[in-house]
């Protein structure tokens, strides 16, 4: 298990709980990083995208298709680097059941070649799912599902195969926002650095649900207190956990906002600490929303994604878990719905959606600035960006 933990905070940029450890510098001397792109298959894209990255450089290969699949717009990263899984966002996943489902897949990963090998598929337990997480042990799969509002949680065999769904929880209720918010939007499902909890953000509800995990029966059940409300008309999206375990943040996708969270990692509490813009004062909020968020693996910034707008917020994280605004970058395209930093904590790649492009950042150690190296990748419809070192 420890092994597992261990390789699960080294590689948590290619995981989806959103935060991560800095590599040792023997970890970080490895040659290169494998990069898997989610996408959106409406277009000219086939499926999931693969190309290396030098983590010294910045530079990259060329992308290549590494599976054909249907809107694999979200994938994660088992913590052995072995299997690769993603959503399938649809309602009408193939199933003989006749319910309106999307789909997750399961792939055997190898990492040198990129070479996705197909396993299986389950039904993610409702329509539209957007976002999912693998534990820290590799033994379950959580599942947000937009289009339904609901979380489901699919248990992992031992080569890799996942099982049907041991939980389904269908969220219920509302918000204020008339167009946004009459309904549930599970957003994204976030597993914390002890493996005990999942943290799913409603955007329909302004709530982060909290959900006890057995990894080993990948089992959910509601935690007590069963969630935290977030600010009103919000719309909280993705969350993503600092390294230390103590704080964790996420983007209010509808107010052009990001909270900090202190985090009681024992009884899985979130608690308000304070919120803050993402766009600079008179931008409108019609129109405009945030979309990603990230800890830099050192723990010392925070990035979130502007659509509209089209950048990168970077903030710098207080000892208290509060922050600073560090100004945004523009993220050369449109639409940056997704975007990954490298385990080394040297680079961050945004995804513009609409513009088709993977645009390649350097990232300031010293002060957590972000500068374009000029490498600028065309990928269809990128939605989701997630990384794992070759070794």
């Amino acid at each position: 298990m420890i092994k597992h933990f261990k390789y699960a905070l080294l590689i948590a940029s290619a995981l989806v709980i959103g935060s991560s450890t800095q590599l040792s510098a023997e970890e970080a001397s490895v040659d290169s990083i494998r990069v898997y792109v989610g996408t959106y298959t409406r277009g000219d894209s086939k499926g999931i995208y693969t190309f290396e990255l030098d983590p010294k450089t910045g530079k990259t290969t060329e992308p290549e298709l590494a599976a054909e699949l249907v809107n694999p717009s979200f994938v994660a990263i088992a913590p052995s680097g072995k299997y690769l899984y993603a959503v399938n966002e649809v309602a009408d996943f193939p199933n003989v059941k006749g319910k309106e489902a999307g789909g997750v897949t399961g792939f055997k990963l190898d990492a040198k070649s990129g070479k996705l090998t197909k396993i299986n598929s389950q039904l993610s337990g409702g329509p539209g799912p957007c976002h999912l997480s693998v534990d820290h042990e590799g033994k379950c799969v959580v599942v947000a599902n937009y289009g339904g509002g609901s979380v489901a949680s699919l248990p992992i065999k031992a080569n890799g195969e996942l099982a049907e769904a041991a939980s389904f929880i269908q969220h219920e209720g509302s918000s204020v926002n008339p167009r946004r918010q009459t309904g549930p939007h599970a957003h994204s499902a976030n597993i914390d650095a002890n493996n005990n909890y999942a943290v799913v953000a409603d955007l329909g509800l302004d709530k982060l649900l909290v959900y006890k995990l057995n990894a080993e029966q990948g089992t959910l059940t509601p935690n007590d207190p069963p969630a935290v409300r977030t600010i009103e008309g919000g719309g909280p999206r993705h969350l993503s956990f600092h390294p230390n375990g103590k704080f964790a943040y996420a983007n209010n996708e509808i107010k052009l906002s990001v909270t900090a969270y202190s985090y009681d990692a024992e009884k899985g509490v979130l608690t308000p600490l304070v919120t803050e813009t993402t766009v600079p004062e008179g931008t409108p909020q019609d129109g405009n929303s945030t979309a990603e968020t990230l800890v830099h693996p050192s723990g010392k910034f925070l990035y979130v994604s502007n659509r509209g707008p089209n950048s990168i917020a970077m903030f710098r994280i207080k000892k208290d878990g509060t922050l600073k605004s560090l100004g945004q970058e523009s993220t050369q395209g449109e639409i940056p719905r997704g975007f990954g930093i490298d385990p080394t904590g040297n680079f961050l790649l945004a995804g513009n959606q609409n513009s088709g492009t993977v645009v390649v950042f350097k990232i300031n150690q010293k002060n957590g600035k972000l500068t374009p190296t000029g490498t600028k990748l065309n990928i269809p419809s990128p939605v989701n960006v997630r990384m794992l070192p070759i070794k």
